[in-house]
Parts: structure tokens; C-alpha cells; sequence
């Protein structure tokens, strides 16, 4: 009886390890049904740069404004007399399209052109008879010329500022009057000067 038994107990020890031989084989093997519809990592591409929404309170940037007059084309060269007579008077440049357009290109190569700017659109205002132009007109002058920190404010004193403003209230063909004559007197006195002296007047002239 102790003899079978000492037998009973080896035959288990023995399928007990063959168990355990296959049991680690099952582990080993993959499980090729379950992983073939496994999607493989992808690495995240580098260098991608990932899409913004616009926020919806976006503030646009600021554009520059649009002249309200073009510089005047070329005109016929004045004779040497005519232009003679720029040298008396600035009114005898303005009043020249010749004179006027190499006035202001002389102003721009200085960086310095709100003034001529400036005066040659008031004369434009007071051409115009239409309400509904010269209100558009009105508003672009006051926008671009006037206002505090206007991309080219003119140097005027306060009071012809305030004076200006409260004219826009009520329309005529003199609601720019009073800054423009101010305008006029600092050309007069400083650029007008130096346009005399300046190699596009000397040119025309000699």
C-alpha cells in the first residue's frame, strides 16, 4: 500500500510539471487573433504646427489711410519766366499745377507733406457742391488731418482746432477756412523757404 502510493505521488508530480512546461509555452506564444487589428502607435509628426481658431473678438489692424487727393500728374514745364514768379508768392506755386505738383514733391522728400496735403484737400472740399460728398469729404479731412494723433495732424493751435471741430456741426464751404489759412502761414514761413533754395526750383529756373 505504501508502495502505491509512492507511485500516485510521483505520476502527479510528473503531469504537474508537464502542465507547467505548456502553461509557459502558452504565455510565450502571441496572440496572433487578438493583435492583428491592433493600430501600431504613430509618433506625433514634428514640426506641425497646430490650427488656431480665430478668436471671435479679433481686432482687425489698423490700416493706413488712403489720401484724399492723388499727387497731380506731370504737367507741360512752366518757361523760365513763369517759374520766376513762384519765387514772389507761394500763392504763385499753388495756383500752378506744375508749381504744385513739384511743391509737394519736394515736401514728400522731406517727410514733411501734411501740410501741402492738408491744404491742397480743403481746396478740394470747396469745390465740391454735393452735401452727401462733402460730408465724406469733411469726415476724411477732419480723420487724417484734424484729430489728435492723426496718421498726418497738422500743426495748428488749439483754439483753431476747436474752432474746426465745431464747424464740422454745421457744413459750408468755409469749415476749414480758419486751419487751412494757418497751414498756408507755416509753409509760407518755413518749407516755401526752402523749396526756393532747393535743387527742383533751381533746375526749373536756371
Amino acid at each position: 500500500m505504501c508502495k502505491g502510493f509512492a507511485v500516485l505521488q510521483q505520476t502527479c508530480l510528473e503531469r504537474a510539471k508537464h502542465i507547467k512546461v505548456k502553461f509557459g509555452t502558452l504565455l510565450q506564444r502571441p496572440d496572433h487573433e487578438h493583435t492583428e487589428n491592433v493600430i501600431p502607435f504613430q509618433k506625433k509628426p514634428e514640426n506641425v504646427i497646430p490650427f488656431q481658431k480665430k478668436p471671435e473678438n479679433a481686432i482687425p489692424l489698423p490700416q493706413k489711410p488712403e489720401r484724399c487727393l492723388e499727387t497731380p500728374p506731370k504737367y507741360d514745364r512752366p518757361s523760365r519766366a513763369e517759374a520766376s514768379q513762384w519765387g514772389k508768392a507761394l500763392d504763385n506755386v499753388l495756383t500752378n499745377n506744375y508749381g504744385l505738383a513739384t511743391f509737394r514733391g519736394f515736401l514728400r522728400s522731406e517727410f514733411s507733406e501734411e501740410n501741402i496735403e492738408f491744404w491742397v484737400a480743403c481746396e478740394d472740399y470747396k469745390r465740391t457742391r454735393e452735401t452727401s460728398k462733402m460730408a465724406a469729404k469733411a469726415k476724411r479731412i477732419y480723420k487724417e488731418f484734424i484729430q489728435t494723433g492723426a496718421q498726418w495732424e497738422v500743426n495748428i493751435d488749439h483754439i483753431t482746432k476747436d474752432v474746426t471741430v465745431r464747424n464740422l456741426g454745421r457744413l459750408t464751404p468755409m469749415t476749414f477756412d480758419l486751419a487751412q489759412r494757418q497751414v498756408f502761414a507755416l509753409m509760407e514761413k518755413d518749407s516755401y523757404r526752402r523749396f526756393l533754395k532747393s535743387n527742383q526750383y533751381q533746375e526749373i529756373i536756371k
